[in-house]
């Protein structure tokens, strides 16, 4: 076994590995249970449920990676030490195996009664938190806790299985069985043919053959099936900037609230690199980066999350709507909030079906495809925001990038602090008033990108295997067909006086639902406006919500 995962010199130890004082203990003492555990007994196994959060009384557990190729040490819990990390907040499966090293006694504080902790009790509820959110950032940069992807590095169910997990804040690690021998070694033994790669093994042993996400989601435990007779104060459709905002404050607020979303907590915003102008962070911050910590905030205050889980329909009365979801399950709740965003725009260019899915075509650059595009000719089409995020991200990697832009200039359409940057960077060629014409490869494989000037008609070709395209999105409204839910000719959902008089500035055109965010008709499409927007409609969701709750008949006794 290696030595363990985070040695004493790591710069953050002591708040991810905190000691808790016999004051603070006692001061736990009224949310938990004493546990005893005999040397040898495991307190929680990867992939099982674990009880809780585990404050060590007295002896020791050994944490370990579960499920692993390679045994590895995590850490050693010592009295005053508190065993878990973020999943112990939702309930949801053990990332990780721990064993009493010696006798064990622990307070164990159940899910629910961690989240009074972080009320009741908030300067150890700070304390608790910080530790956990570090121990899952650390879980996820030394890919240990999770599942186990073995494909190619470029295949393109590799990047969206990989994608997924990142953008939900999930462990996991990537072996390619072209490069990896031990890789090579499972797929040889398990005899996996080729259309059934890549293979996801979980931390409790079941392996995937090319899953889909939900298969994934559903084995990892991160979405369960959801009571169809509980009924919630409001379930959120959508985990982007607004939905999470909504989250945080109904949660905050007291609002029994669920979020769905049918891929990741973070929407477009989620999938940024850098965001620069966001209020209160003057040297920027990641998308995923600011998205889980408003995913923890909602969670830490007891919303629900399935993800993923789409909803395809919408019906039932004002105070009761239903929710159907694809999965066969349904939600019911006195309002709906509509937050689902949009969908990215597809390219109409000659030979564009046969590269779609074949890991050439991207609609946003993390690390996972900045990785793959490592020392290569790029071609970027778009000229807003995310575009130009993309282009300084990916500037630090790619070898060149040709920026396709329809207009007359970057500046039509995005902020000046990025066009200035893009303009400093040496190996970003701007083509404006250009557009792309055509694609070139074999199997799946993008070899050229043909793009034309519309100025003089001259055609270009670039030689690249990646295509990344920024160029706008299409509200993501078609199951709202036949709900009465009006929406205006693009299909962005009509709020406030738009979707009839009377109406709230939020809600639309069918009592107790809302609208917020980009799916909403004129609204601002910025992070800020739509974090408002989250904010806002929970007043609204108050005034909509009490008239019911006192209707409601008393339960019998």
């Amino acid at each position: 076994m290696t030595e363990t995962l985070y040695p004493a010199s790591d710069t953050r130890y002591a708040q991810r590995w905190p000691v808790l004082g016999a004051e603070e203990i006692a001061r736990l003492e009224r949310f938990g249970t004493k546990e005893r555990y005999a040397e040898g007994a495991m307190l929680v196994e990867g992939g099982g449920r674990a009880p809780g959060l585990a404050v060590i009384l007295s002896g020791e557990v050994k944490v370990t990676q579960p499920g692993a190729l390679e045994p590895r040490l995590i850490t050693v819990h010592r009295a005053g030490q508190f065993m878990g990390e973020l999943g112990q907040l939702s309930g949801r499966p053990s990332l990780y195996n721990a064993q009493a090293a010696a006798p064990v006694e622990a307070l164990v504080i159940a899910p629910e009664r961690l989240r009074a902790v972080f009320v009741a009790e908030a300067e150890i509820g700070e304390i608790i938190m910080r530790a956990l959110i570090l121990r899952r950032v650390g879980l996820i940069a030394g890919g240990v806790g999770g599942p186990i992807i073995i494909g190619r590095a470029d295949s393109s169910d590799v990047l969206r299985l990989a994608g997924f997990l990142r953008r939900n804040g999930h462990p996991h690690r990537e072996l390619d069985p072209e490069a990896d021998p031990e890789a090579s070694c499972l797929m040889t033994r398990f005899d996996i043919a080729t259309g059934d790669r890549p293979i996801v093994v979980c931390p409790g042993g079941q392996i995937l053959r090319n899953p889909s996400e939900y298969e994934l989601a559903r084995c990892l435990g991160m979405v369960e099936t959801i009571d169809p007779d509980r009924q919630y104060d409001v379930a959120i459709i959508g985990a982007g900037p607004a939905g999470l905002a909504a989250a945080v404050y109904a949660g905050s607020e007291g609002l029994a609230a669920v979020v769905l979303d049918c891929r990741s907590f973070g929407g477009q915003a989620g999938a940024s690199s850098r965001i620069e102008n966001y209020l209160g962070f003057p040297t920027g911050i990641s998308g995923l980066a600011l998205m889980a910590r408003a995913f923890n905030q909602a969670t830490k205050f007891g919303v629900e999350f399935a993800i993923p889980e789409e909803v395809v329909a919408l019906d039932g009365t004002q105070g009761e709507h239903r929710l159907t979801l694809a999965s066969g399950g349904s939600v019911k709740a006195r309002a709906v909030v509509i937050a689902n965003g949009v969908d990215y725009r597809h390219l109409a260019a000659d030979g564009m079906e046969a590269f779609e899915g074949g890991g050439c075509i991207h609609y946003w650059a993390s690390p996972l495809e900045a990785k793959l595009c490592t020392g290569s000719d790029v071609v970027l089409v778009g000229a807003g925001n995310s575009a130009g995020q993309a282009i300084v991200y990916l500037a630090s990697r790619a070898r060149h990038i040709v920026v396709l832009v329809r207009g007359e200039s970057l500046s039509a359409s995005m902020s000046s602090y990025l066009v200035d940057r893009i303009e400093g960077l040496p190996n970003v060629t701007i083509a404006t008033r250009s557009e792309v014409s055509g694609l070139e490869g074999s199997d799946g494989v993008l070899s050229a990108v043909r793009w034309r000037s519309r100025g003089d008609g001259e055609e270009h070709v670039t030689q690249t295997r990646h295509l990344f395209l920024f160029i706008g999105a299409e509200p993501r409204t078609s199951w709202l067909a036949g709900t009465g839910v009006a929406l205006d000719r693009h299909g962005f959902v009509l709020t406030g006086t738009n979707a009839g008089d009377g109406r709230g500035i939020l809600e639309t055109s069918r009592p107790g639902i809302f609208a917020i965010g980009d799916v909403r008709s004129a609204s601002v499409k910025r992070v800020a406006s739509a974090v408002g927007e989250g904010a806002q409609v929970v007043a609204a969701l108050h005034q909509h919500i009490q008239p019911l709750r006192t209707a409601a008949p008393a339960p019998a006794l």
